[in-house]
């Protein structure tokens, strides 16, 4: 599990900052994109073993992104939206998603999902 590539597509710099901090103490190997082109880009350059997806990016719906990335990897994808409705969670685990969490969440709580 040491150095696993995490591949982190989120438009919020922040988020992005919080999770690599926790993954890198957790000896993960964190990776990130802003949007979905650039998201698509690095997972097919640096095959990631997961990938942590947002549902609402600038230039694409997170749930369309997952359907391309299941055209090309099998690395497990968690989506982490600020979308709570039930809909959401189905139209997104049905699109390839494996896990969901919703904004906020707890980054420990991330990285054991992740685990």
């Amino acid at each position: 599990m040491i150095g696993e590539k995490i591949l982190i597509i989120d438009d919020e710099a922040e988020i992005t900052k919080l999770v690599c901090a926790y993954l890198t103490k957790e000896h993960f190997t964190p990776i990130v994109a802003y949007n979905g082109k650039q998201g698509l880009a690095l997972l097919k350059k640096e095959k990631p073993d997961l990938v942590i997806l947002d549902i609402m990016l600038p230039d694409t719906e997170g749930s369309s992104l997952s359907l391309e990335i299941r055209k090309i990897s099998n690395a497990p994808i968690i989506f982490l939206s600020c979308k709570t409705q039930e809909i959401d969670k189905i139209i997104a685990l049905s699109a390839g998603g494996d896990d969901y969490m919703t904004k906020p969440f707890m980054p420990g709580e991330l990285v054991a999902r992740i685990k």
